[in-house]
């Protein structure tokens, strides 16, 4: 995922995992035998939130901390109104995210994804799409020439639930009006409910599935 001299952009969002994210290639980069540097990287999309126990944060990791002001809420909330704004918002942020990494001069950008992430998108993809469908670990973006990056996905919900509360990491609170009411939401609780059936290991042997089953993750995107 990370090449010798890469300069690698996390995208910090203020939630547990792209904070635990950002903590963990901090702390990568200073052993790593391949030098890269790490910046992090905020959109801010509108909501006035606090971003001052973040910016603390990378000042202890001496990392650079970039915030970008957006227009996303004023555009997806008060002139579109939608009434399903997740897909939009999405690709508002991708897109906005890509441009500032350009502009902070860096080629990676890494997201804080993790194992049950995938296996909610796969889901999603099967039940909303009708298609087998989950994202990569690596991916090229072609439009923006950069490598996008998912370094924990391997990794359990709960086990980054658990580095937040060891490290007190400065978790912002999501101020969208949806938060917590999306499709996402339904497939976690599906999946919860799931497992806690008479489906035990079910998460992993899913995502082994998705692993040795979609063509991407055989050939890194």
């Amino acid at each position: 995922m990370i090449a010798d001299g890469d300069r690698v952009a996390v995208g910090v969002s203020g939630g547990k995992d792209s904070l635990t994210l950002l903590c963990a290639l901090a702390e990568l980069s200073r052993y790593y035998p391949k030098k890269f540097t790490v910046t992090a990287v905020t959109l801010d999309m509108g909501f006035h939130a606090d971003w001052s126990g973040v910016k603390r944060l990378c000042d202890e990791l001496d990392v650079e901390y970039i915030v970008k002001q957006t227009q996303i809420k004023d555009v997806i909330f008060d002139i579109r109104r939608e009434s399903n704004p997740c897909s939009l918002c999405a690709k508002m942020r991708r897109g906005s995210l890509n441009d500032a990494v350009k502009e902070a001069g860096c080629n990676r950008v890494a997201l804080g994804h993790h194992m049950d992430d995938a296996i909610e998108t796969f889901f999603l993809s099967l039940f909303y799409e009708g298609r087998l469908n989950c994202f990569s670990p690596v991916t090229y973006l072609s439009r923006s020439d950069l490598y996008q990056i998912r370094p924990m996905i391997y990794a359990e919900e709960r086990l980054i639930r658990g580095a937040v509360k060891n490290n007190s990491l400065p978790v912002v609170s999501n101020p969208c009006p949806a938060d917590g009411e999306t499709k996402r939401e339904d497939m976690k609780r599906l999946i919860k409910t799931l497992e806690g059936g008479m489906q035990k290991g079910l998460k992993t042997r899913l995502f082994t599935a998705i692993r040795q089953g979609l063509p991407d993750w055989k050939t890194g995107g």
